[in-house]
């Protein structure tokens, strides 16, 4: 199974509308979407590694999109239905000394949760709801996720033929990597 979906993406990567579905996926991922770019990013460096710096650059500009995305449903849909689950719970003084200290390290946990494997849907609904000031949540999260999208697109680019043996011979193991950082990533969020 998991063959047959590498090689799917694979195709998907070296296709003409491969640049668009990754707009698509970067742009949701930072807001609603459950599943990294990066599941796009590697095989289409791999496939076209002359297109890293674009494949790098759509990636940013997309998740920054729809990192704003995110920030208007924290700002918008908290009020609509998170602030009726914290006064259910007597939690609404909690949250505003939760939003005081979010916007004191703001920028500090979009940088950390923009690079890691950490869900930055999160981080971008939680920007929203707290107030984080706007330009310096775009700052920040253009930044952070710039680090991360060039950061692999590099890499790919430099050591790619090997990245991709090594991928293609050890694709159980690349996979179980992969969903134990996701998973990873959903535990450290719900501890914070």
């Amino acid at each position: 199974m998991l063959r047959g979906l590498y090689n799917w993406t694979m195709s998907l990567a070296e296709s003409r509308h491969a640049l668009w579905v990754l707009a698509v996926v970067s742009f949701f991922e930072a807001s609603v979407f459950p599943i990294p770019p990066d599941a796009l990013v590697i095989p289409m460096v791999l496939a076209a590694p002359k297109r890293a710096w674009l494949i790098a650059g759509i990636t940013t500009i997309f998740s920054v999109l729809g990192g704003a995305l995110g920030y208007v449903f924290g700002a918008f849909l908290y009020e609509e239905f998170g602030i009726r689950i914290l006064e259910a719970y007597g939690k609404t003084d909690a949250f505003n000394d939760f939003a005081g200290y979010y916007n004191e390290y703001g920028a500090a946990i979009l940088l950390i949760s923009g690079i890691t494997p950490v869900p930055f849907k999160a981080t971008t609904i939680l920007s929203g709801a707290t107030g984080l000031n706007f330009v310096t949540f775009m700052l920040f999260n253009l930044i952070a996720r710039g680090i991360r999208f060039y950061i692999v697109a590099a890499l790919l680019w430099k050591f790619g033929p090997p990245m991709r043996d090594f991928i293609e011979r050890r694709l159980g193991l690349v996979f179980l990597i992969g969903v134990i950082l996701l998973i990873g990533g959903f535990y450290v969020l719900w501890l914070a």
